[in-house]
């Protein structure tokens, strides 16, 4: 049964929770880390249309580790902002060395 989180900060350690497979952490940080580039990339060369890249990179990466390695459903399908929010959070948290990568 889904559980309703009222805020993200409840949500996070159940986030993390679902990310303690180190392949599929970095999955998601490649994934998180082209959206970046591709947006980058489309802001400098003005080539909108790669921006529609951005959702099929990010979640791809993210679902492969998901499905493949974590084995568990994607946060994504049941909490899709909350998600979205810890994605970041969790590169960040990685960038930082707060979280393992």
């Amino acid at each position: 049964m889904k559980r309703e989180y009222q805020s993200f900060k409840e949500f996070y350690p159940y986030y993390l929770k679902e990310h303690r497979n180190k392949v599929c952490r970095r999955l998601h940080f490649i994934g998180s880390l082209f959206v970046l580039a591709i947006i980058a990339w489309s802001v400098s060369t003005a080539t909108w249309w790669g921006l529609a890249l951005t959702p099929v990179c990010g979640y791809g990466f993210a679902w492969v580790g998901h499905f493949f390695f974590e084995k568990n459903k994607p946060a994504t399908f049941d909490y899709p902002l909350y998600s979205l929010a810890g994605d970041w959070v969790m590169f960040r948290d990685i960038l930082t060395g707060k979280l393992r990568f």
